[in-house]
């Protein structure tokens, strides 16, 4: 174990020190090498390894590797949206140009069977808290699962909900059931008790502390029996995204916390949470 653990240390401080030294996070093959390798190493679910334990070194860099493959993803997203909201007909018809279309597809049918699965009915609004350049989640929700249901996205910045809102646009369905806010979610009171579903995307608060800071807001502005749909990571997996343990949501009861496989297709674990009685 001890040559497994040091094994993984020293593949985690080379790929940091090549993509710390990176001029440029914009789409690349040199990019996308270095974050699949960065990928493939930490996604083994059957390990003996405990994150806690490695050296502080590499405990240290971690927030770091978050930060800086979200920031990668952002504008790889920005790049694939820019790409797809300049075709002539009716983008949604051609996300699968994006590479990870089809795991966004296998994690909102994961999602989707969790939500229904803690639900007494089929929500008619839903909140998205993250959203980004590519809403997959709100779209292929939309789409596929939930027809009559409308999704309000939140992103903070205007630039990814413009490109976002043009996707969706030129869909007759979907342009009147796909909504954008522009605003920090710290900033949204009232209007979160209007959602029978908040979903937060795994890259809001790329740190554990920006991270409880969302949660602890929705916590205080949600309405009391409201679900809350939390991706997490686990185990090595909290090298690319910040994992949430059930004690984080204080004032909400974990009713479900779904760990991906490797067959599963997608890297998050979903947490299903309802808040509790103000």
């Amino acid at each position: 174990m001890a040559c497994q653990k040091a094994h993984f240390e020293n593949q985690i401080l080379e790929l940091y020190n090549k993509i710390s030294n990176l001029k440029s996070l914009k789409p690349s093959k040199n990019i996308d090498t270095l974050f699949q390798q960065l990928m493939t190493t930490c996604l083994p679910t059957e390990t003996n390894i405990d994150v806690k334990k490695l050296c502080p070194k590499v405990q240290d860099i971690r927030t770091n590797l978050i930060k800086l493959r979200s920031e990668a993803i952002g504008y790889s997203e920005q790049h694939f949206s820019t790409v797809l909201g300049s075709l002539k007909d009716n983008p949604l018809t051609h996300l699968d140009l994006y590479p990870y279309y089809t795991n966004y597809l296998k994690l909102s049918k994961v999602e989707f069977d969790l939500l229904m699965l803690h639900t007494s009915h089929v929500p008619t609004k839903i909140a998205f808290v993250g959203s980004g350049s590519l809403p997959f989640t709100s779209i292929i929700l939309a789409k596929f699962h939930l027809p009559n249901t409308t999704f309000h996205n939140f992103d903070i910045d205007p630039q990814a909900n413009s490109l976002a809102s043009q996707l969706v646009s030129r869909d007759p369905d979907l342009s009147c059931r796909i909504i954008f806010h522009t605003m920090d979610i710290i900033n949204a009171t009232e209007i979160l008790r209007d959602y029978e579903v908040v979903f937060l995307a795994s890259l809001v608060g790329v740190d554990k502390e920006a991270k409880v800071k969302v949660i602890e807001h929705l916590e205080k502005h949600m309405a009391p029996g409201a679900l809350l749909m939390l991706r997490s990571a686990k185990g090595l997996r909290a090298f690319l995204y910040i994992d949430v343990d059930p004690c984080d949501l204080r004032s909400f009861e974990v009713l479900e916390t779904y760990h991906p496989s490797l067959s599963d297709g997608f890297v998050n674990s979903v947490m299903v949470a309802r808040k509790l009685s103000d």
